[in-house]
């Protein structure tokens, strides 16, 4: 590709670039760019959210760019605040290298293993003196640490902020000095430290990177970002049949989303909705399984909540009489994919009271009602969601 085309299509589903001056720079200069990633193994899986970044830095180096994933083992002690209200728990080293290990296998789902340079940022900071330490401190003001957001925020509403936390943008900042990054690839809410390592490259004498920022992945719930702390993430090493099960939990508004962020195109116009959903999980399960598990997990969903065959879609069995409030919570539980965002009690009594609910095929408006199961039947809420009851 010239220079041209390949900024167009790296600047494609960015929400910031800084700048785009600097990188259209760097993309007519004929050599590789050296395009850093960081990741904290915090837990031992990675997520959707995860990989809008790791699909980035895939296309980077499809067009001939290194890749380089830090691997944060020092910094995922700290763990970033970037957006949190409260310190995250600590983690022992060893904690973080076990996390690291599945964090490699599940990345390269995504990455180009040949093109990719993993490296862990301990080899730095772990000979690093006090006195090194103390040096690199003196880099940066407090002040310039305080005017995070995040860290504001907690200020203003008597919060706690330990002093180790605001190590962590002067550590993800020196992991692109000791790179030489050109480019750095981040989740909007990481544009803070990224601006750190810029600073710091242009101390050092370096050519500063280029921001790349990235929106965030919205999680289940369609409203938090995706994370398995607050248990709305879809991992990428996830069941194909409950990963293809949760994408079709999602709301329309956000498979429209998750369209643009994960597939990187829009919903055909003329698609069905639910034609539609099914396409992304087949698309996602095939990315991180096979199409043979995406054709299969497809095969079992409509099987199991089309309506083409509702004998298997069955719940436990409840006693004679129960309330059809409780009855539908329990499929919400029990099945979230065939009922998709309605979660709470209130969500369950809009479905009834707005009159597409039937039991037995006779419709259900009453939220108060009390089902008879002294034998089975089918519980519908719509002309495509049912299941077997009893």
């Amino acid at each position: 590709m010239s220079p041209a085309e390949s900024m167009d299509l790296l600047s494609r589903g960015c929400a910031e670039i800084i700048s785009r001056r600097e990188l259209e720079k760097k993309l007519s200069a004929g050599r590789p760019l050296r395009v850093k990633l960081g990741v904290d193994p915090t837990a031992p899986d990675i997520h959707f959210g995860h990989t809008v970044s790791l699909q980035k830095l895939r296309q980077f180096q499809d067009l001939g760019h290194e890749g380089i994933l830090i691997i944060g083992d020092f910094t995922a002690m700290i763990g970033d605040p970037s957006g949190r209200s409260a310190t995250r728990p600590q983690l022992t080293h060893d904690e973080v290298l076990a996390n690291a290990r599945t964090y490699q296998e599940q990345a390269f789902k995504v990455l180009d293993k040949a093109k990719t340079k993993v490296v862990f940022n301990g080899e730095w900071f772990r000979d690093m003196t006090f006195t090194d330490v103390i040096k690199l401190n003196s880099r940066v003001t407090l002040q310039q640490m305080l005017q995070r957001e995040d860290f504001r925020e907690r200020l203003d509403k008597a919060q706690p902020i330990r002093a180790h936390e605001v190590q962590y943008p002067i550590m993800q900042g020196w992991d692109s000095v000791m790179i030489r990054a050109d480019v750095e690839l981040g989740g909007t809410d990481q544009l803070f430290n990224i601006m750190v390592g810029r600073d710091l490259q242009k101390e050092e004498g370096q050519e500063p990177q280029v921001a790349m920022m990235l929106p965030i992945l919205e999680g289940l719930d369609g409203t938090q970002k995706m994370s398995k702390s607050l248990g709305n993430a879809v991992g990428v090493n996830e069941a194909p049949g409950a990963m293809f099960g949760k994408v079709m939990s999602v709301s329309d508004a956000l498979m429209a989303r998750w369209y643009v962020l994960l597939l990187g195109r829009e919903i055909a116009r003329e698609a069905h909705p639910m034609a539609a959903k099914k396409e992304l999980a087949c698309a996602l399960v095939e990315r991180f399984h096979s199409a043979g598990d995406a054709a299969h997990a497809l095969e079992e969903f409509e099987k199991r909540f089309s309506g083409r065959d509702l004998e298997n879609a069955e719940l436990p069995a409840f006693t004679p009489a129960v309330p059809l409030i409780d009855v539908i919570t329990a499929a919400v539980e029990a099945y979230n994919a065939c009922f998709g965002q309605a979660k709470s009690r209130s969500d369950v009594r809009r479905l009834v009271t707005q009159g597409s609910v039937q039991w037995r095929g006779e419709k259900v408006t009453d939220p108060k009602a009390m089902l008879d199961l002294s034998r089975p039947g089918i519980l519908r809420l719509d002309k495509t969601r049912a299941v077997r009851v009893g």
